[in-house]
């Protein structure tokens, strides 16, 4: 089966320590008995040409039989991982996720990828904000994404305005995800029992 989007990677950005979860590898926290991660590989594989894994310890990733990529620039959160992902991606687009998203949504993602026409980069402006960990970006967007990075540290949501990006609006994103649930992120065991996480790995 060919994919939908052969020319997009999907890449889940697991480059951060979970300080707030203990230390533990959010993306192996578990949803119905699986760990997100591999849930959303799964969905990358089902939908994208390619999927990678941007994370600098490899180790709790590798048996998800993804390829792992470290930052090029290390040090700069989740910007960093963005750079990483267009850096290593081998086709012209990148749908970005954070590794704790336990509900991407496909519908979402092929609403994203119909958006895409004269773009640099498709974001979901949710709550007043942009969603950039659950967007598609194109690879035209590395060289600005590397000079504001070496620069200094500017935030996500700077480097969605600082794009030629497609905002996708809260009431056309509620169509196919009426309350943003493809959002919602584990930064804390709060979170992960909200959402119905387990924390406890196997």
């Amino acid at each position: 089966m060919r994919p939908p989007l052969p020319d997009c990677t999907g890449a889940l950005v697991a480059g951060g320590r979970a300080t707030r979860l203990g230390g533990a590898a959010k993306g192996l926290l578990r949803a119905g008995g699986e760990p997100i991660a591999a849930r959303s590989l799964r969905l990358f594989r089902e939908l994208f040409g390619s999927a990678i894994v941007v994370a600098n310890d490899a180790a709790p990733y590798r048996a998800l039989g993804a390829p792992i990529v470290p930052d090029a620039l290390p040090g700069k959160g989740a910007p960093g991982g963005l750079h990483a992902a267009l850096a290593a991606a081998a086709t012209p687009w990148v749908f970005t996720a954070a590794c704790d998203m336990p509900f991407l949504s496909r519908d979402g993602i092929l609403l994203l990828a119909a958006r895409r026409a004269g773009a640099d980069a498709v974001i979901v402006e949710w709550g007043g904000r942009l969603e950039p960990l659950h967007a598609l970006w194109s690879r035209a967007c590395l060289p600005l994404v590397a000079r504001l990075l070496a620069e200094g540290d500017p935030s996500l949501q700077r480097i969605g305005r600082s794009v030629n990006a497609a905002i996708v609006g809260e009431a056309e994103w509620r169509a196919v995800d009426p309350e943003g649930r493809a959002f919602e992120n584990a930064n804390t065991p709060e979170d992960a029992a909200r959402l119905g996480l387990d924390l406890h790995h196997p």
